[in-house]
């Protein structure tokens, strides 16, 4: 089913379909959703991550836009601050961690959108770690061994 991008303004702390995702306890607004790209503000608490994985399909990027992240792009650990902009090319291994003391706030966007709208859709309030690893190797998110995200 094709998805067309609708015109309009998202509202700052709304989400375009109106849901909240919980994503492993972070918070997860949708933006705007078609079919050439997909667009998502992540809110992720001190301590919180996502592991080391590659998209296969999409190319990705993050405008941070409070607070800061830490990164681990294709092996090596970088930083990235209020305003900057991450690119991550498709097929790269990078993963995200708040490792400050305060919460940051990003819009992530992919390009195509692929699968990675029906993956959180799916993943909303998923608590099994094992599962949540099968489930994205299945909508094209392939998560690498614990110990990429030293």
């Amino acid at each position: 089913m094709a998805h067309d991008l609708s015109g309009g303004i998202t509202a700052n702390g709304a989400s375009e379909t109106g849901t909240e995702l919980n994503i492993l306890g972070q918070k997860y607004l949708v933006k705007a959703y078609c079919d050439s790209t997909f667009a998502f503000e992540t809110n992720s608490e001190p301590g919180q991550h996502v592991p080391v994985h590659i998209h296969p399909t999409q190319d990705e990027f993050i405008l941070v836009q409070e607070g800061e992240l830490d990164l681990k792009l294709d092996g090596k650990w970088t930083k990235a601050y209020a305003g900057d902009l991450v690119r991550m090319p498709r097929g790269v291994p990078h993963g995200y961690f708040n490792k400050s003391d305060k919460p940051c706030r990003a819009l992530f966007w992919v390009s195509p959108a692929g699968k990675l709208k029906d993956l959180f859709d799916e993943l909303h309030n998923m608590t099994d770690v094992e599962k949540v690893v099968q489930v994205s190797a299945e909508h094209d998110v392939e998560f690498l061994p614990p110990e990429a995200n030293e």
